[in-house]
Parts: structure tokens; sequence; C-alpha cells
């Protein structure tokens, strides 16, 4: 299928030259680069970037991701403090914290999200911090500990709708993802709480708004909507490239159903612009 005409971001490697070599130097690893994200050259040109913590592997399979599936590697304790190092040498005010699924690690990274979390405020109270965290197989005390931490906002993904969970996400569940939403917030008033699907992937108009009435069920304050786009030729294709005039029309759906903020558009992506969303209207 091919791709149309507002699909044009290109890729600009010499605007991420400085960017990588600040991580490689802290030996941190991002989202922006393991999953092959269209918007690293603007995001890594501008100083920014979304650190993935507890390694670049993931212990689960879902087709449209490109991070890897290697055997992850332990936990590293002084990763929170190297990414308080590299929050310095960017002098970031807003951080975006995320990690891969760990499933193998009993409380799926809760301790060292809260640990970053942690260091990053010490270095400075008023920077502003979003976590996008994974499922925690919905554990409870994980979801207590990331709760009790200064986050600001709190984001997981449902990447979908339900009806494709088994294909695409077979490790994962649509409940219990909404469940992690919803507990998040009951169990701290003050932070909010953020996810976002791709659409592309075959879904259909009435499956989008049900997820859009769940996500509002669960209290969930700010909402993306973005293109999904095959990683590679050995990922889930792409069924469907959704036009910008229909991300505009959903995005005034959400806004009409209730959420605080939405990025609705073809490169919208979770962590992209995330600062913008504790911006005043």
């Amino acid at each position: 299928m091919e791709k149309p005409s507002w699909l044009d971001k290109k890729l600009n490697l010499a605007a991420c030259h400085e960017m990588k070599k600040i991580l490689r130097t802290f030996k941190l690893h991002t989202v922006c680069e393991e999953s092959l994200c269209p918007n690293i050259s603007e995001c890594f040109g501008d100083g920014v970037a979304t650190f993935m913590i507890l390694g670049d592997s993931c212990t689960r399979n879902c087709k449209f991701c490109a991070v890897s599936k290697k055997e992850p590697s332990g936990i590293d304790w002084d990763e929170p403090k190297r990414i308080a190092e590299a929050v310095k040498k960017l002098n970031l005010s807003y951080i975006v914290i995320t990690s891969p699924t760990r499933d193998d690690i009993d409380d799926g990274g809760a301790e060292i999200f809260y640990s970053t979390i942690e260091e990053i405020k010490n270095l400075d109270s008023s920077k502003k911090v979003e976590i996008l965290i994974p499922d925690f197989l919905g554990k409870t005390d994980s979801l207590i500990k990331v709760a009790n931490s200064k986050a600001d906002v709190m984001g997981h993904n449902l990447e979908t709708v339900p009806n494709l969970y088994a294909d695409i996400r077979p490790q994962a569940s649509y409940e219990r993802s909404l469940s992690v939403l919803k507990t998040l917030k009951q169990l701290n008033k003050n932070i909010f709480t953020k996810s976002g699907i791709m659409l592309g992937l075959g879904e259909e108009e009435k499956q989008i708004m049900d997820v859009l009435h769940d996500l509002r069920c669960a209290d969930c304050d700010f909402l993306t909507l973005g293109q999904y786009l095959a990683p590679s030729l050995n990922h889930y294709p792409v069924r469907e490239y959704i036009t910008p005039a229909k991300f505009l029309s959903l995005e005034k759906v959400a806004y009409s159903l209730g959420f605080k903020k939405v990025k609705s558009s073809p490169y919208s992506r979770s962590s992209y612009l995330a600062s913008q969303f504790l911006k005043p209207a």
C-alpha cells in the first residue's frame, strides 16, 4: 500500500547526532530509537528524548512494535542517576520516561520507575515528569508504587481496539489496561492520566468510539490518536491510511466526550510534544 502525500516526514540523521552522542555517554536508551519513531529527528534536533529504562528488550511480542525481543538484561539500579545527569546536561524541563514490558521482573519495573522520578525531582522539583508504563500484569502493589511517585502525568496506551488484541497484542488484555488507567486515577486524584491508540490497523469507526467512551469511563484525561506505520515488512501491515480530516473529526469527538487535551494527527504519538498537554489551552 503506497503512502499518501500527507505522510511525507523525512528523517534528518544529522539532526540526531548530538543527542545520540549524549545518550551513549550516559549509556541510556530511548524509545525514539528503539521503536523507530518517525518523529525522532525533529525531537532529537530540538534536544528532546523519551528515555526508556529497564533495557532495550521486551518480554512480549506485539506485532506492531519494533522494540527488540531478545533476552532482557538485569536491572541497572544506577540508571535513574544517569537519567538525572542527562536531564541536567540537556536542560530538560519536561521529561518522559517509559520502558519495555518486563514480565520477568516481579513488580514489572515499578520500583525503578519510582527511583527515576525521585532522582529527577531531587535535581529540581519544578521539573515535570511523565511516565508511560506497561500494565505490570495489573499488579496492585506496582500500581500503588507508581501512583505514589511524584510523576505529573501517568500514561498507559491501549494501542488498539479490543477485537484486534488477540492478533496484534496476544499477551496483553484490553480490560486489564483499562483497569490500570482507572486504578491509577483512583489511587491518586492529583495526577493526569493519558492513553493512546494507533489507527489504520483494521479497526472500524464504531470500535474507535467505543474505546474513547471506555477511556472516559476510566476517567482518562489525555488522549493521543496517530497513524500506525509498520516498522518493517515483518511487522503487522498497515490496513488503512487515515486522512488528516478524519483525525481532526475524531479530535473534536474526543473533546466533546470530556478529554482535557487531545492530539489527533497522522504523526501524533504518546510522547511526541508531550509537554504541550500540560500547557493551558
